[in-house]
């Protein structure tokens, strides 16, 4: 058993009590990991007490439900923290109150927190870096487990376009070939859409700007959303769906969210390395793949011409 495995493994053992949290504005590979852990521990070890938290979003209701906690033992229970680097994204209170954090992430290190960290870049996704735990220890596996982990793994590579490498594909064998998946239901799960998505899409392929560089952004805001009627979320939700435009290196789609005074940006790249730029901006995430979250228009701004040059520079450097 490898040093990193045996040891979350062996603080899995010593807790009765776990928490496992993930970032705020989850998505497929959050909750896969989240709740597919949840449920490994808890058929391993029947007698835990295991609760997946955060906020939950009904789109992914597919994959399970989360726990609604009120009040955390911090003093006695095990905080895992799956898919976040930083520490402002964790989603749960007073997270760092926890005596004991073991951190699980496939994103460039942002933050240290968490006596134990289990960090692979170049992993597809935190549901591999959790299959691998499960497949490297005595935490067992079963359909529904496989089944979470697998549509984390799908989405967070886009379909194995992104972030794939041979070790994906053999531990996604496994799953398909020891636990039977249903891969067109988990398809449908994954990338099935609402019908005001799909208005909202012909919007913003009608609308957004391009530039003579290859850096494509549109603004969508709450008025748009609650004619089509779609939620915040919906953006975030097809961004990979831009990702075969011939004249586009980087997109972002920014949303608002006035109730908490917020811009949410999210950006794609097919080239250009794009979470540098994040981090400036207090966001983050992946080469290719990156947000950030401001209240600052100013911020958006400065972002936006920001990438427009990342994209000039990269077709300078291609010709």
């Amino acid at each position: 058993m490898n040093n990193i495995y045996k040891t979350i493994y062996n603080e899995i053992k010593k807790y009765k009590k776990i928490y496992i949290a993930r970032h705020i504005g989850p998505d497929p590979d959050s909750y896969g990991s989240q709740l597919g852990l949840r449920e490994s521990i808890k058929l391993t070890f029947p007698n835990k007490e295991v609760y997946a938290v955060g906020t939950s979003v009904s789109r992914f209701k597919f994959m399970g439900k989360l726990d609604k906690i009120t009040t955390y033992d911090y003093e006695e229970a095990l905080l895992i923290v799956v898919d976040t680097p930083d520490k402002r994204r964790v989603d749960i209170e007073n997270f760092e109150l926890f005596k004991n954090i073991i951190k699980i992430d496939h994103h460039p290190k942002v933050d240290t927190f968490g006596t134990v960290e289990y960090i692979k870049e170049d992993a597809s996704s935190a549901s591999e870096l959790v299959l691998k735990v499960i497949e490297n220890t005595k935490l067992k596996n079963s359909t529904e487990i496989a089944t979470n982990l697998y549509a984390g793994i799908v989405s967070d590579t886009n379909r194995f376009l992104f972030n794939t490498t041979s070790e994906t594909f053999n531990l996604v064998s496994i799953l398909i070939k020891k636990y039977k998946l249903d891969i067109e239901k988990i398809y449908r799960g994954v990338y099935s859409k609402p019908l005001s998505e799909v208005r909202l899409m012909g919007h913003i392929a009608s609308t957004i700007k391009v530039d003579k560089y290859g850096f494509a952004y549109v603004e969508v805001d709450n008025d748009i959303l609650s004619s089509i009627g779609a939620d915040n979320s919906a953006p975030s939700n097809m961004i990979n769906d831009f990702n075969n435009i011939n004249e586009v290196l980087v997109w972002a789609f920014i949303t608002r969210d006035e109730k908490n005074d917020l811009y949410r940006v999210n950006i794609r790249s097919r080239g250009p390395v794009i979470n540098e730029i994040a981090s400036k901006y207090n966001g983050g995430g992946h080469k290719y793949a990156s947000g950030v979250r401001t209240t600052s228009r100013q911020v958006i701004d400065d972002l936006l011409k920001e990438l427009s040059k990342v994209c000039m520079d990269y077709k300078k450097e291609s010709e």
